[in-house]
């Protein structure tokens, strides 16, 4: 200490945390003072927001925190509004599908939750189920735009990204027109995924809802063959591809193309029109991979989370191909064989799906890779010969090594593939990479364009979720275009967060800037000592304090578990919806990550009665306390003793 005092005494610039003298000082005072302020710090109480792990893992970048914050009735609905209402247009917001998305999205929110550090994750996924379910009941839709732009798109695939991307350019006044070469809209919402998980009245509620903004559809229309490109762009002002991957990959095999041997969108689609009749006696599967592994990793790594549980639905859409084709053949009365090239305790599925799929009768046969079809005199196939294999990812790719002597043949009247999706460009070459996708950049705008934007499978195949993600993204950047502005770089974390001014607006408030910076909490003006990080930190929860949590089991959905007779001919939905009083109580789970949740503990611990109650007539969600800086030691209790990490130690030096 003796040798930096000299230092500083001899005018020489060292790093220090603070200044000891002022400027023409050459008296030292004494250093008892200085040791009895030794519990304190220049650094005071600011309020920040961030974004919590599971909208940061969410990839249609849904308000989680915000639509749960209303449901456990935290942030009240404005007058005249009933909370479920508020909660579901939160929701909405950036995901015009939650009825069904609650059902079928396989929750990377859950596997990026803070709460699996204390306990078990929320049940984000259910409660969006609750809500979606209670918006087609109360017959709730969206608002309409209150002006038009004059301004027309062309989406082509009446998918959840073009559905997306409609939604959100109708709400923005466009005028928008879907081009879907199926009979009914949907995608893979409704061609890839039998009704015993997505109920076709829920799906066509939600549909209709986008529909009633004013979107037009042309069915059994598709580009490239009923309409060219060239007359698309003469009569549009901007297109969004989202033709989705509905094409299945064939088996790399020799014979694959006999009449009995078919992709899992192929049988899927065939099954959910109502054209599949008959499928023998013996099906044989092959999958039950998943081509999207790396979600729950993303979704933890987000959020540093070291002990995620296992959500309800945890593997993608594209990884339960081979599972609702087994399973639509279970149903049917087949002796059904499902076979994976990992080892069964190595799938992608969940264990609850796989004992789903044995209780069906569905023999599972882990670690056999296909070698070959078997053909009768008729062509058809009459087998598939498979070998005994290890697989590994290794170097991003999946290395398979087949056990040499361990080929047997499994007898089969359909051979069903699952290995993976693709995109039809016929008619649309020009947008092909060579490599089966579309490029495009970080606003989703397809390289060498000026108004061309894709999203959804035909970028990579994935989650639903991430289409819908997508389609909202893009339909930010087709609004730029449409009204002549460059487009940004989009923020580091791209989610539809909580708006504090937004909120004062609601409350009533008015927002008067401050004439100078601040540095203290003036009621009177706007937004004091607050700062908005959402865009760029997902708050970990090593910045919480946990020990405020206590230990509250998870609310969970009811499955129903069929048996192999039970399931022949059985086509309900087995996935049962929480009831209103659980749908609030799981929310009340929600740890409020970055965001206050009104405990107090701030102002029950501060030791200078610093930290203080804003009066009821100006306070809303986000500015529930200020603080007094008169009384302010910096001593950082109010930072250790919030639950959130919404208080975080600044303005000092």
């Amino acid at each position: 200490m003796s040798a930096d005092l000299d230092q500083v005494s001899a005018g020489k610039e060292i790093a220090l945390t603070f200044r000891r003298y002022r400027d023409g000082d050459h008296e030292q005072e004494s250093w008892r003072e200085w040791i009895f302020d030794g519990d304190h710090t220049h650094k005071c109480p600011t309020y920040v927001q961030s974004t919590p792990p599971c909208q940061g893992s969410c990839p249609a970048g849904e308000d989680i925190r915000g639509y749960l914050a209303v449901v456990r009735g935290t942030e009240k609905p404005p007058k005249g509004m009933r909370w479920q209402e508020y909660a579901w247009r939160k929701l909405a917001d950036a995901n015009p599908f939650p009825a069904v998305m609650g059902r079928v999205c396989p929750a990377p929110c859950e596997s990026g939750c803070n709460r699996n550090e204390v306990e078990d994750h929320v049940g984000i996924n259910s409660v969006e189920h609750f809500l979606g379910d209670f918006a087609i009941r109360e017959g709730l839709s969206f608002e309409a735009p209150a002006q038009r732009t004059g301004k027309k798109v062309a989406v082509i695939g009446g998918g959840p990204a073009g559905l997306s991307c409609a939604f959100q350019l109708a709400r923005k006044g466009h005028g928008v027109t879907i081009f879907d070469e199926h009979e009914h809209l949907g995608g893979m919402m409704r061609y890839g995924i039998p009704g015993f998980r997505t109920p076709r009245d829920l799906l066509d509620a939600e549909i209709q809802r986008i529909l009633d903004l004013g979107v037009e559809a042309r069915l059994n229309c598709r580009i490239g063959r009923d309409v060219t490109m060239d007359e698309v762009r003469a009569q549009y002002d901007a297109v969004f591809l989202a033709m989705g991957a509905q094409s299945g990959r064939a088996l790399p095999l020799a014979d694959c193309d006999a009449p009995n041997v078919v992709t899992a969108t192929a049988f899927l689609r065939a099954f959910n029109d109502g054209r599949l009749q008959h499928v023998g006696k013996r099906v044989v599967v092959v999958g039950g991979g998943d081509t999207s592994i790396d979600v729950a990793t993303v979704a933890r790594r987000l959020g540093h989370i070291q002990n995620a549980r296992p959500t309800d639905i945890e593997s993608a859409i594209a990884g339960r191909l081979a599972h609702d084709a087994a399973a639509v053949s279970a149903r049917q009365g087949c002796e059904v064989t499902l076979t994976s090239v990992f080892p069964v305790d190595k799938m992608q599925a969940n264990k609850h799906e796989v004992e789903q799929a044995r209780a069906e009768g569905i023999a599972i046969r882990g670690g056999y890779v296909p070698i070959g079809i078997v053909r009768g005199a008729d062509g058809r196939a009459t087998a598939l010969r498979v070998a005994q294999c290890t697989a590994k990812m290794a170097g991003g790719k999946l290395d398979i090594q087949k056990v040499e002597g361990s080929e047997e043949d499994i007898p089969a009247d359909l051979i069903v593939s699952a290995i993976g999706q693709a995109v039809d460009f016929t008619g649309i070459e020009e947008f092909d990479n060579g490599r089966g996708a579309v490029n495009a950049d970080k606003n989703y705008r397809v390289a060498g364009t000026e108004n061309v934007f894709a999203g959804g499978d035909v970028i990579r195949p994935h989650l639903l979720t991430t289409a819908i993600g997508h389609g909202a993204i893009a339909a930010d950047g087709i609004d730029a275009v449409l009204r002549g502005i460059e487009l940004d770089k989009r923020p580091k974390i791209d989610v539809h967060a909580f708006d504090l001014s937004r909120k004062m607006i609601e409350a009533g408030l008015e927002i008067k800037p401050a004439e100078e910076p601040l540095r203290g909490s003036d009621t009177h003006v706007g937004i004091h000592n607050f700062e908005n990080r959402a865009n760029r930190y997902v708050i970990p929860a090593t910045e919480m304090f946990l020990g405020h949590f206590q230990y509250v089991d998870r609310n969970r959905r009811k499955v129903t578990t069929l048996s192999r007779d039970s399931a022949l001919g059985n086509f309900q939905e087995r996935l049962e919806g929480l009831s209103e009083a659980e749908a609030i109580a799981e929310a009340k789970r929600c740890m409020s990550c970055g965001m206050c949740f009104e405990c107090d503990n701030c102002v029950v611990y501060c030791p200078q009665h610093a930290v203080y109650r804003v009066s009821k007539k100006e306070s809303t969600l986000g500015r529930y306390v200020g603080t007094d800086y008169t009384r302010c030691i910096g001593c950082h209790i109010c930072h250790d003793v919030c639950p959130t990490g919404y208080i975080q130690m600044g303005l000092g030096e």
